[in-house]
């Protein structure tokens, strides 16, 4: 499995690099994967949007901020596409929490390209993106999370339990409750991960 995320990595991309590709295939009205269907390519030009208000609009505590500039050195890789909605809000807040971090180096390469990852890391035997993935300096394993906050998750279960599946109501529903979080319910949880496995740097 090292040998596997290394080479993701190396083939790997940075959140700016990931930013201009998506501007990009939206100018050339596509999106990344495999499905080019009219919907996903609605889906990417939506999302661009999304990741630029995301980005002005998340901030920091200097105590979170404390936290992520404290750990042992580690790469962030994640897993997603363009046209997921969840992949739009959370990777600007991987990436302010990387940016105030030197110990921490964001990645991103798409599901698509790297179904062996993929699959590596399933959610409950599904290919569920956002996947991060998180490694030291030697490609060991230090913790995985994904797709979803637990807040968000949970959002997604109460749904299911009462309607039976998502719909489009539910869809918009979450984006509206992801613009009013804010990436707070993100970042709780990876602190939360942060203080059980990671090894401060002394």
């Amino acid at each position: 499995m090292n040998q596997l995320i290394k080479t993701s990595i190396d083939n790997a991309i940075s959140y700016q690099e990931y930013s201009n590709l998506i501007e990009k295939i939206v100018s050339e009205k596509r999106t990344t994967g495999n499905e080019q269907t009219q919907e996903r390519i609605e889906f990417t030009k939506l999302n661009a949007s999304r990741m630029r208000r995301v980005n002005k609009a998340i901030t920091l505590t200097n105590e979170t901020v404390n936290i992520f500039k404290n750990v042992r050195k580690q790469t962030w890789l994640v897993l997603c596409e363009s046209w997921c909605g969840d992949a739009a809000h959370t990777l600007p807040v991987l990436n302010k929490i990387a940016e105030n971090s030197n110990n921490i180096d964001l990645k991103i390469v798409l599901r698509d390209d790297n179904l062996d990852l993929m699959n590596t890391f399933l959610t409950n035997g599904s290919q569920a993106i956002p996947k991060l993935i998180m490694v030291d300096e030697s490609y060991c394993l230090i913790n995985v999370w994904g797709a979803r906050s637990k807040a968000a998750t949970q959002l997604v279960a109460d749904y299911k339990k009462e309607f039976g599946s998502i719909d489009a109501k539910f869809k918009k529903d979450l984006q509206i409750w992801y613009n009013n979080d804010k990436g707070i319910s993100i970042v709780s949880d990876l602190e939360n991960l942060i203080k059980k496995s990671a090894i401060p740097t002394q």
